[in-house]
């Protein structure tokens, strides 16, 4: 176990990563067949033997530039602390009533029982009910829990712990909750806002709807996942802390699926700059873009704006937009907006990794002073990063894309140095 201790503070979405928890995808993948892929929200069935080398050259980007965390190694450390073992084990129980698989969880080894929390626990078929049971797992896999994103998002210095809006991901978020809550690795407090400021039973928040654009200013969607009373929790929360903040909503249409986040539509590349699907973004007429401004303890003001753009420039943030799939043909820009071509993740200001398969956006990055690279040729030392003030490193993702999500959706930063704005 590390005793290494990292204090958490994410105060934007561009500053240098110092340190990052992703969650390498395994047989929980492939633990889906194409009946119950729906269920697991998925639209498709992914290849890991496929899957896993793109992802692997992701991570190890990720390991050349700041401090990566594994989730499995997370949750095996703390699964020597018997209390905490204990707890989880009863909370998940609580949430997935299946006593069979509880039982047999507590008498595995810490290892095999953080990897079977992840993959899923199969059924025992020792009853002619469970025998006739279509179902092969008491306990389901959790074939999402690579998008590391949504379960937990880094607020400045307190871990907002997600309500997921599909029960299916529910095991995701507690297991976050108990690493921040107890890993001697990490300083920090966790705050779950739907627990704690909801009444209304309606409430879901995930972190790939929640982007944080500056310490004073956050940015969500009201989406299929995140819903107007997720986001009523939060201000409440945002209410507990002194000074002036902003809250800057967009709402998302519920299809297609591709728009499960705002993360799918809008993402940041540099001080000046981000990355949009311009139909939604900017020439959407049927989704509203409203603006929460939070004084110490109160609302003060909830209006309308007539797009983010405009309402991050009201409050000192000029951000010139590039076009996800360029802006020559609106076919191109649904097609590579619906393979994550919108969805970036910063390594430090104008620094950032993204899908090449998306190769119209990445002319338009280029156009915008980006220059374009190779992941395998950063890897092999082709290139030599600090020659070059703004560049993309590009991800294979032919595989990866097809689980409906792109770079930041597959990382969840813990750390970055401030932003001298």
């Amino acid at each position: 176990m590390s005793t290494d201790k990292i204090n958490i503070n994410v105060q934007s979405e561009i500053g240098e990563l110092e340190a990052v928890i992703i969650h390498t995808p395994g047989p929980e993948v492939e633990n889906m067949t194409p009946e119950n892929a729906a269920r697991a929200l998925y639209s498709d069935i992914l290849n890991l033997s496929v899957a896993l080398p793109e992802y692997n050259e992701f991570k190890a980007i990720l390991e050349k530039v700041a401090k990566v965390f594994d989730v499995k190694d997370l949750l095996t450390d703390i699964l020597n602390i018997d209390k905490v073992k204990d707890s989880l084990i009863s909370r998940i129980c609580r949430h997935e009533p299946v006593v069979d698989a509880c039982s047999l969880l507590s008498n595995m080894n810490n290892q095999e029982l953080a990897r079977q929390l992840l993959e899923g626990v199969e059924m025992q078929k020792n009853t002619l009910t469970k025998y006739l049971d279509d179902e092969r797992f008491s306990l389901h896999p959790l074939p999402n829990f690579f998008f590391t994103r949504d379960a937990a998002f880094t607020m400045n210095n307190e871990v907002m712990i997600s309500h997921m809006a599909s029960k299916v991901r529910e095991r995701e978020a507690l297991i976050m909750e108990a690493i921040f809550d107890h890993h001697p690795s990490f300083i920090t407090q966790t705050v779950n806002p739907v627990k704690s400021f909801d009444n209304s039973g309606k409430a879901s928040i995930e972190g790939g709807d929640v982007i944080i654009a500056r310490e004073d200013i956050f940015l969500s969607g009201i989406s299929g996942r995140t819903s107007s009373q997720g986001i009523d929790a939060l201000l409440q929360h945002l209410k507990t802390k002194p000074g002036t903040k902003h809250l800057i909503l967009q709402e998302l249409p519920y299809q297609p699926e591709s728009f499960i986040h705002l993360d799918m539509v809008f993402t940041f590349l540099d001080k000046d700059k981000c990355m949009i699907f311009e139909p939604l973004i900017l020439h959407s007429s049927r989704h509203l873009t409203i603006h929460i401004i939070i004084e110490d303890n109160k609302v003060v003001q909830i209006r309308e704006e007539k797009d983010m753009l405009d309402a991050l420039k009201k409050l000192g943030m000029d951000l010139e937009p590039v076009l996800c799939g360029g802006s020559k043909d609106i076919f191109i820009m649904e097609r590579e907006q619906w393979q994550s071509g919108a969805n970036f993740f910063a390594i430090a200001p104008g620094k950032v990794i993204g899908y090449g398969r998306n190769t119209y956006t990445m002319n338009e990055l280029n156009h915008h002073g980006f220059e374009i690279f190779k992941a395998k040729d950063v890897l092999k030392n082709k290139v030599k990063l600090d020659d070059y003030a703004k560049y993309v490193i590009t991800i294979e993702g032919d595989e990866l894309s097809r689980g409906g999500g792109g770079a930041r959706c597959m990382t969840m930063p813990i750390r970055r140095k401030a932003v001298d704005w």
